[in-house]
């Protein structure tokens, strides 16, 4: 069978996938997008579980690729304050938007609306070819291309693949590219919820010895919750009625909004840190999700995932603009090394924050007080963590 020949073929069409491929097309390369299925249309009558604290850096990337105004029109809710506390060892945070100079700190937006957007967009990019509904079986490379065999018999050539297909990546299983997993024995257990109080286009974290609890604002005056917990207490609060849920909520969250008055459908999903032993194999990178998974409580997923992107598009039109080699192993190595790193960082630091606060031991519910308060007392400390937060 021939061979359709590309400059990159990206396998997953999520947020990262998707926004990777209409990147790149933006560009002037040639892209094979391969998904499995086709993502089901956004509507404003259902809304996603699945949300995401989007950073201004990758607003601003969507913007650029033509999507953030349609997303932003449609339901995106602007938050303008953060406030962090713990109920153990005391102590608040409290960033806005005015102490960086920015109208807003981010938004809150569903992950089922931006990849309706996305993929809606890339309907009509011209350079981009979808492979959908198809699913990868077999990747081939040799020193000038990597082949990519698909359940459909179809065998797409591409001077570079990226995998973009999740924390369970096929791409990452054709390649032999290990990864490090540690299972946190907690789950998020996710929510809409109704308050007496309204949100103050705030998001709001309490640290909980069970783990962390966070509202989100939406923009019909709801909240997203984003609740950390054991494995066994997120099933006796998954059990619970919606009248009950709401009271152990309420007390949970300090009822700094009030009362939690009413609840959408719950679920919890379990959580993980998993890290890619290594991101390049030969003409084959990973992004997002399959490279690396991280602890949900700062919200930061789908932020690290876009940032491989940007930081792998700058390299890849680098070698473009030289008529070089798009995977030579020095380009992908060098993009490697500073992704992993960051990502990394990232990870670690929100599995100590989260065993740090999610413990009732004497001695770390007296070292969080003092770290909230030296973070609040010192004008430099705090200022990293806001402008990491917001990706600048």
């Amino acid at each position: 069978m021939s061979r359709d020949k590309f400059d990159v073929c990206v396998i997953g069409a999520g947020v990262v996938g998707g926004a990777a491929a209409l990147a790149l097309a933006k560009d002037g390369f040639r892209v094979a997008l391969v998904e499995a299925h086709e993502p089901k249309p956004w509507r404003i009558e259902d809304a996603d579980l699945r949300v995401y604290a989007f950073a201004p850096d990758n607003s601003g990337f969507l913007a650029e690729l033509g999507v953030w105004d349609s997303i932003a029109a449609a339901r995106a809710q602007p938050y303008r304050q953060m406030r962090v506390w713990d109920a153990a060892g005391g102590g608040e945070l409290h960033f806005s938007a005015e102490q960086i100079g920015r109208e807003t700190l981010g938004h809150i937006v569903e992950h089922g609306l931006l990849v309706d957007r996305l993929w809606q967009t890339i309907a009509r990019e011209p350079g981009i070819v979808r492979y959908c509904p198809d699913k990868l079986t077999q990747i081939e490379q040799d020193e000038k291309s990597a082949t990519v065999t698909l359940a459909s018999g179809a065998r797409l050539r591409a001077s570079l693949v990226l995998g973009a297909d999740g924390a369970a990546s096929k791409v990452r299983d054709a390649v032999s590219l290990g990864a490090n997993a540690h299972d946190y024995g907690q789950r998020g257990l996710v929510a809409y919820v109704r308050t007496e109080l309204p949100h103050e286009d705030t998001a709001w974290q309490r640290f909980l010895t069970t783990g962390p609890l966070a509202f989100l604002p939406c923009t019909d005056g709801r909240s997203s919750i984003v609740w950390t917990l054991p494995d066994a207490e997120a099933e006796r609060l998954l059990a619970l009625d919606a009248k009950a849920f709401c009271r152990e909520l309420t007390r949970a969250f300090d009822a700094r909004l009030g009362e939690v008055t009413d609840v959408s459908q719950r679920v919890a999903f379990p959580l993980r840190r998993q890290l890619a032993d290594d991101y390049v194999c030969g003409r084959v990178a990973l992004i997002g999700d399959a490279a690396h998974s991280v602890h949900p409580l700062a919200g930061q997923g789908v932020n690290l995932g876009l940032r491989d992107v940007v930081a792998l598009r700058g390299v890849l039109h680098d070698a473009k603009c030289a008529n070089r080699d798009l995977a030579a192993p020095h380009r992908l190595e060098r993009w490697a090394r500073g992704r992993r790193s960051e990502n990394a960082i990232a990870a670690y630091s929100f599995e100590a924050i989260n065993r740090l606060f999610s413990n009732d031991a004497l001695l770390p519910t007296l070292l969080r007080g003092h770290a909230l308060g030296l973070v609040r007392h010192v004008p430099p400390l705090g200022q990293f963590f806001l402008r990491r937060a917001a990706g600048l």
